[in-house]
Formats: C-alpha cells, structure tokens, sequence
C-alpha cells in the first residue's frame, strides 16, 4: 500500500467533521491558482483542488506545463499522476491506468 492509499484509508474513518477539517487544511495548502494551466474562468468558477475533486470541465481544456508535483498537498499524501485539471483526479486517473494496462508514472 502507497502514501496515498494509506492516506485515502485515514480519509475514510473520520467523522464528517474532521473529513471537512482535513479537506479545507489540503485545500489550504493547494497551488492550483498559479498553476499554469489556470486560468481566469478557473478561477471566478472558483475551480481548484483537481486532484481530489477532480479535472475541469468547462475553463481548462489544455496542458502547458504541470506543477502539480511540487505541490505541498502531493507530497503529503502520496499523489503519483499529473495535469490534474484536464485528466482528473488521482483515484480516476489510477484506475484509468488500470483499465488500460498503462503504468502509473
């Protein structure tokens, strides 16, 4: 089991209220707003925290350059992927990965 399973699994015993105390700690901590990929529709739809909530829908449809591994909330809870904003979240993107046989990078 990786940092970001073990870390899922913490996620998923908590209360209701410490789950949202956790969520607005990373989302504290999330640089998706300088992120280059961001942009100014992503932000007044108030759209970020990509790898938990997962990818953009309807403001980012390309890639530039991803900063996502230098993100504090990456490194604390173990995220392997990238371009979180176009190719979705974390658990979607590994089981994508799954499903296609590609490895996870």
């Amino acid at each position: 089991m990786d940092l970001f399973e073990q870390s899922l699994q913490k996620i998923r015993n908590l209360s209701p209220f410490e789950l949202s105390q956790v969520m607005l700690e990373y989302s504290n901590m999330c640089i998706c707003p300088v992120c280059p990929n961001h942009n100014t529709c992503a932000m007044s739809n108030h759209e970020w925290f990509y790898y938990f909530d997962g990818r953009s829908f309807s403001c980012i449809d390309f890639e530039r350059t991803c900063i996502c591994e230098t993100c504090p909330v990456a490194k604390k809870t173990g995220l392997k992927q990238s371009f979180f904003c176009t190719r979705g979240a974390e658990t979607a993107q590994r089981y994508e990965h799954t499903i296609w046989g590609t490895k996870i990078l």
